[in-house]
């Protein structure tokens, strides 16, 4: 490499045109939807007042006869580089209350959950929901496992307003991390709005300025193909993604998206898992619960050569979110995929990919003294954060305007420049 490690590349001039446009047109944006909320204000109020139908309960899943999931083979990388799709655009909403809810229990999650909050507390000083932290008993699916938050982690949180709420997972836990966000749900409150995140997620703008339609729920669109994996010889996309609509009761030609060509992984409703909302977090959370055991104790024919393991969350999620009405993010959600929030995954990965303010995001987020004192237990915080090898070694090996469009190429790549770290 001929680049300089410790100078701070700058941005072309094309690159900077392209940001203030950006910027330009998201003002642009808010100020119109701004404008229309006030010219129907009277008649959204007079909408309000009107009772909505729940959605058609699905067909019963059959009770479980077998034993609890088992996931043998060790979880990989999921989630993508792919950019928002806001092919499918929902109008402007007036601005609603939510509350978060993020896991966290000992080891990398809880250094995850205080950048989080920290990042949360500091750019968006204007929500005022309830933010609340699941962190599962080491008991059930987590027996005999090292859960419980650290007391410095405990500090942190609760410093910034945070309810750390236990609960117990009887049906993933260790074999199956991911279920955590999906048993968590139980331990909000109920007909409440509410968003999920991951919390390797950085809050980077105004979160509570999102015109957000809680009644459509749905999910981050910052995904890959990942699933399914088709056979040769079939059943392919459309035959694997029908049977599950039809066994839970759905319609499934509603789901697609008819700009994409048949037997594209694109045209099927399919998310990242790292962010998703809805209206009342108990309804949500039963049907993605029973979803989830139901099609992994018994996949069905369409699903016999596909691997489960780890994308059983994301493959019952569009079902939920099908099923209560919602589908893909309008314009207004699809901020949510990096204009106020950045779903980062990896220290490296962000280092290597992700924009200049969630750069500066994560490093003010570190520098707040007890969220500092605690990253210094973690290896890859110390390395990357605070010796700036991130910044001045990492992220100057990396072309961002032209980024491999498969994680797991860049990930590769940041593994031979000698800079992975988990």
């Amino acid at each position: 490499m001929t680049e300089n490690p410790k100078k701070k590349p700058d941005l072309s001039e094309s690159e900077k045109v392209a940001r203030r446009a950006k910027n330009a047109a998201n003002r642009a944006r808010r100020e119109a939807n701004a404008a229309a909320r006030a010219e129907k204000e009277a008649a959204r109020q007079k909408q309000k007042s009107k009772t909505t139908a729940k959605p058609e309960k699905p067909v019963p899943v059959k009770q479980r006869t077998q034993p609890p999931c088992v996931f043998p083979l060790p979880i990989e990388s999921r989630a993508g580089t792919a950019m928002p799709d806001a092919s499918d655009p929902a109008p402007a909403t007036e601005l609603s209350p939510f509350n978060i809810l993020i896991v966290a229990q000992a080891g990398r999650l809880e250094y995850e959950a205080a950048l989080f909050t920290e990042s949360l507390r500091a750019n968006a000083p204007g929500w005022h929901g309830r933010l609340i932290v699941a962190e599962p008993r080491p008991e059930e699916a987590w027996a005999k496992q090292n859960t419980g938050l650290s007391d410095a982690a405990r500090e942190v949180l609760l410093a910034r307003g945070a309810e750390i709420t236990p609960f117990t997972a009887r049906h993933f836990g260790a074999a199956y991390p991911y279920g955590n966000k999906i048993e968590a749900l139980a331990v909000m409150p109920e007909n409440e709005n509410f968003i999920f995140f991951d919390t390797d997620t950085l809050i980077t703008g105004p979160l509570d300025q999102i015109a957000l339609d809680f009644s459509r729920p749905s999910a981050s669109m910052r995904r890959e193909g990942t699933w399914p994996k088709p056979p040769l010889y079939g059943p392919g996309f459309t035959e694997i993604w029908r049977s599950l609509y039809e066994r839970f009761g759905l319609e499934f030609d509603s789901s697609l998206e008819l700009s994409q060509p048949d037997e594209h992984w694109e045209r099927y409703l399919y998310f990242n898992a790292g962010w998703f909302y809805g209206s009342d977090p108990a309804e949500f959370g039963k049907r993605f619960l029973k979803w989830a055991r139901a099609i992994c104790d018994d996949p069905g024919e369409a699903l016999a050569a596909q691997v489960l393991d780890p994308w059983l969350d994301q493959i019952t999620l569009p079902l939920v979110i099908h099923s209560l009405g919602g589908g893909r993010p309008g314009p207004e959600a699809a901020a949510l995929d990096g204009e106020v929030a950045c779903h980062w995954r990896k220290l490296p990965l962000l280092y290597a990919r992700e924009s200049d303010e969630c750069v500066d995001a994560l490093e003010r987020a570190a520098e707040a003294p007890d969220v500092a004192k605690l990253l210094q237990n973690w290896s890859p915080a110390r390395q990357l954060i605070f010796e700036r090898h991130g910044r001045n070694d990492l992220r100057p090996l990396f072309d961002r305007a032209h980024l491999p469009k498969k994680e797991q190429i860049l990930r590769q790549k940041i593994k031979r420049a000698g800079w992975w770290r988990s």
